[in-house]
């Protein structure tokens, strides 16, 4: 897609359905600066909202059916209400891949008795797919917050946010925490947002004047990262009922002080204890990390960035041979104060807090250091904080 995006797919979807569309819903992706694989144990979570969006031009239909066009992929898809249940089209065809997260939104507002109107749509996106930041979450909260104009009912972000968890969890099949959503759906210019993943309470911090955010894609993705982030997250599960026994009141890893897994961790089989390490460490981490953020300190916040990749790596075990690489080129690069991957894991994209007045040269150092050790040439972003989504019309 062209630069603005916004135009662009209002253009397509008057060239598609023959008509101007009502409005158009925009939703960012996000970067999560530390809290990896925590949102879902009830954890802390830092994420920041990126200047790349999806755009959903939409109109109400006359028609019973849902009619999509996916603009990046050039496809078509259809969906009723009757057909959603079964994940096909009203003529008993499967819905394609990237339909059932737009579907599963509608889906998901259905259960909670809140049934959209059908609706005529054209969509697109800036956010790189399976890059770790978060394009389905971007999707969905675009699709959610049209079909919510559409119902000229006010709904809180925070639970739009959940029912487009819901949908993401029980209609495309993917375990996630609220976090991705509540980022796309809440988050402010400028600001990171520091979020209580069980009380779904946050605080906008701002995203100190002297960095930047980077975000570094290792070009690389590997097609176990949904199965495997469905298996560490069983394997948290697995770690609370078992510590349970020992600590009766917990009901996540959250409630684990980093001394009491010590003291325990002989009840734990030894790859539970690292995937529970993991997360119980890092939810002291972004404990720490808010305060730090208060008070400007970008070294001592880049440090625990650094911990947390080493831990992720090691512990959680959902790095893998390009991700270290472009972590270790991005330490040693000048003005870095801290480097990480982010999403899930098993390639994707790693994320820099870097010295503003360095990131020219940090970017040029990670490129070439990157391409020179891999053969790869990657694609870098300085990203700016944005705000959460919208609707213009």
């Amino acid at each position: 897609m062209p630069e603005d995006t916004h135009a662009r797919i209002a253009e397509v979807f008057r060239n598609r359905f023959g008509h101007a569309c009502a409005a158009v819903a925009s939703a960012p992706g996000r970067v999560n600066l530390l809290g990896e694989h925590v949102d879902y144990n009830d954890g802390f979570v830092l994420p920041v909202a990126i200047d790349r969006r999806t755009y959903v031009a939409f109109r109400a239909s006359d028609m019973p059916a849902n009619d999509l066009w996916a603009g990046d992929f050039g496809q078509a898809a259809r969906f009723s209400a009757a057909s959603l249940r079964e994940k096909r089209e009203p003529d008993g065809n499967e819905l394609p891949v990237w339909a059932r997260y737009p579907a599963g939104v509608a889906w998901s507002l259905n259960e909670a008795g809140l049934p959209p109107k059908a609706m005529q749509a054209a969509f697109a996106s800036e956010v790189p797919r399976g890059a770790g930041l978060s394009s389905s979450a971007s999707v969905e909260i675009a699709f959610g917050l049209a079909w919510v104009y559409l119902a000229d009912t006010p709904l809180p972000r925070m639970e739009l946010s959940r029912l487009c968890q819901r949908a993401e969890n029980e209609y495309v099949g993917v375990n996630c925490g609220i976090m991705d959503q509540a980022a796309s759906a809440c988050s402010q210019p400028d600001c990171v947002m520091v979020l209580d993943c069980r009380t779904l309470e946050f605080q906008l911090l701002p995203v100190p004047e002297s960095v930047v955010i980077v975000v570094a894609d290792t070009g690389v993705r590997h097609a176990l990262a949904d199965s495997e982030y469905n298996e560490r997250r069983r394997s948290c599960e697995q770690a609370v009922r078992l510590l349970q026994r020992r600590l009766p009141g917990i009901t996540a890893l959250r409630d684990v002080l980093p001394a009491e897994l010590n003291r325990f961790a002989a009840d734990l089989p030894s790859e539970i204890e690292l995937r529970a390490r993991h997360v119980v460490d890092e939810i002291d981490r972004t404990r720490q990390a808010a305060g730090m953020l208060r008070a400007g300190d970008v070294q001592a916040f880049g440090a625990l960035m650094n911990a947390c990749h080493a831990s992720l790596r090691d512990l959680y075990q959902v790095s893998c041979p390009e991700l270290d690489t472009m972590v270790g080129i991005a330490q040693a690069s000048p003005g870095c104060f801290g480097a990480r991957l982010t999403g899930a894991g098993f390639g994707g994209c790693t994320v820099n807090l870097v010295d503003r007045e360095q990131a020219d040269v940090f970017v040029r150092s990670l490129a070439d250091g990157y391409e020179a050790a891999t053969r790869r040439l990657p694609q870098i972003y300085t990203c700016t904080a944005s705000g959460g989504a919208t609707v213009t019309e």
